[in-house]
């Protein structure tokens, strides 16, 4: 290959000043010693910079997660029992906070300066408290040993060497900043994880929990992964980018064993069911009026009283920006809002504000249960196949114009017409009465009465499908285990 001086000598420069960069970054970001492990951690940051860094991205994360879940009691709760874990750690007085997220996911994470998250969809898995602790002196291990240091330096590292081999080959336009910023929430190492779970384990200890508790929760999180891939047609074991496990790769073994490694001199009996399941009776399951809910094939979001439905064969799914349904052999519907004000035709809007670095076909004006509207086709090939776009913009009012996006495989575009029409043509402004009476599930906590069966608790769920897997899985009950009167149980109500 020939390279033109020119090129060849910029290149050069720009190699001196990584090079250069990589020679002043590790002057200044000498070894931190972690207070939990002993062990020297690769920083940027103290302890002032990392608070700094996580109020910073405090409002970012809760936005990106639905917002906090707003009960006080329950906010309350958790961050008692959060203080009384990180009481129990080597970085006790760095101010913690910790935050239960608005969202069903099962999830929980921490960043730098205390800041801990734990999802209500994880705390409505929960069995007790000593459960609930235990992730969250899981996350609270994660601070204290440093891994998000740890994970920023390496990110910069690793981008600065991108940038290096970009250079080379001959590719531009790579920001420095990006490498610092995407440790904050990436992917533990599994050396992590067992570090985090044996410091964890240490802080069960010293508040008098059942450290077990790590490990039955372990399990149910996983019952519960795969019985969301068995809803959503997905292979048993495939996780999730978003789950907990996508962000913990994490297994029983090793939990058992960092359970029996840890330096414990004493573990507790702790469990603490019924002051949890106090907790955790009444809380929103599923999604959230404000975030829109999910109803068989029906999304209906009360606060901003519209509603449609997908085809049988299709799964919705809820997400703070969107919904989206997957369907057969990688079909997609997708949802979002445009809430920037738009005086105009539907057909420019499409064309000139949504779609305008695509070449739309057919473009034609709508309208869709009295609201203006517009469509067009696009076309994309891909590694595994060429597949149909459709988009239509359906404005309710000069603030809010629905966006619907179906994406099909070529192959099974003309069988999916008909049906995705119907979804387009489904999407309408409901009623006040309407919005009104659409009211979230709750979780209810029942003693199990003489009599009551697994099955006959579970026809009581008002969840969509799968109501008696959903129950076992909620209630920690697997294949086979039966119910004893006075058992405190969860079941999904209106």
């Amino acid at each position: 290959m020939i390279i033109s001086s020119e090129i060849r000598s910029s290149r050069c420069s720009a190699l001196l000043i990584i090079w250069g960069l990589l020679l002043a970054v590790s002057a200044l970001s000498a070894c931190t010693t972690s207070p939990a492990t002993g062990k020297l951690v690769p920083s940027f940051n103290s302890q002032l910079s990392e608070k700094r860094i996580g109020k910073r991205e405090h409002p970012r994360i809760v936005e990106q997660f639905g917002g906090v879940y707003k009960d006080t009691k329950v906010a309350a709760y958790v961050q008692a029992l959060g203080n009384r874990l990180a009481a129990a750690s080597e970085l006790p007085e760095i101010g913690w906070t910790f935050t239960v997220l608005n969202s069903d996911e099962v999830n929980a994470f921490a960043i730098p300066g205390g800041f801990v998250y734990v999802t209500r969809g994880l705390m409505a898995l929960a069995e007790n408290e000593a459960e609930l602790a235990g992730v969250i002196a899981h996350e609270i291990g994660h601070v204290t040993a440093l891994h998000s240091s740890a994970r920023q330096a390496g990110g910069f590292y690793a981008g600065l060497g991108a940038m290096a081999a970009g250079l080379f080959l001959g590719q531009t336009g790579a920001e420095v900043g990006n490498y610092l910023s995407r440790g904050l929430l990436q992917s533990y190492s599994r050396d992590q994880e067992f570090e985090a779970d044996s410091l964890g384990v240490r802080y069960l200890s010293r508040t008098g929990y059942n450290t077990q508790a790590m490990a039955t929760f372990l399990a149910k999180m996983l019952a519960n992964t795969q019985l969301q891939n068995k809803i959503f047609g997905r292979p048993k074991d495939q996780v999730e980018q978003n789950s907990f496990f996508a962000s913990h790769p994490r297994t029983s073994v090793r939990v058992t064993r960092a359970i029996r490694e840890a330096s414990i001199t004493r573990s507790g009996n702790k469990l603490g069911k019924v002051d949890y399941m106090e907790i955790l009776n009444n809380m929103i399951y599923g999604g959230d009026p404000g975030q829109g809910m999910i109803r068989g094939r029906n999304f209906i979001h009360p606060e901003l009283r519209f509603r449609f439905s997908v085809p049988d064969g299709f799964q919705l799914i809820n997400n703070p920006r969107s919904v989206s349904a997957s369907g057969p052999e990688g079909a997609m519907i997708q949802l979002n809002l445009d809430t920037k004000p738009y005086k105009g035709d539907m057909d420019n809007y499409l064309q000139n504000v949504w779609t305008d670095k695509t070449r739309l076909l057919s473009v034609e004006r709508i309208t869709v249960n009295g609201m203006n509207g517009a469509t067009g086709a696009a076309q994309i090939r891909r590694r595994d196949g060429v597949f149909d776009l459709r988009f239509v913009a359906v404005q309710q009012h000069s603030r809010r114009i629905f966006r619907l996006l179906f994406f099909t495989p070529q192959k099974l575009t003309k069988q999916l017409a008909t049906v995705l029409q119907r979804t387009t043509f489904s999407l309408h402004t409901i009623s006040a009465r309407e919005a009104a009476a659409t009211r979230p599930w709750r979780l209810k906590i029942r003693p199990v009465q003489a009599g009551d069966t697994v099955a006959r608790l579970s026809r009581q769920m008002t969840v969509n499908n799968f109501k008696e897997e959903t129950f076992r899985v909620l209630n920690g009950l697997r294949p086979g285990d039966q119910l004893r009167a006075g058992q405190l149980v969860k079941v999904v109500a209106d």
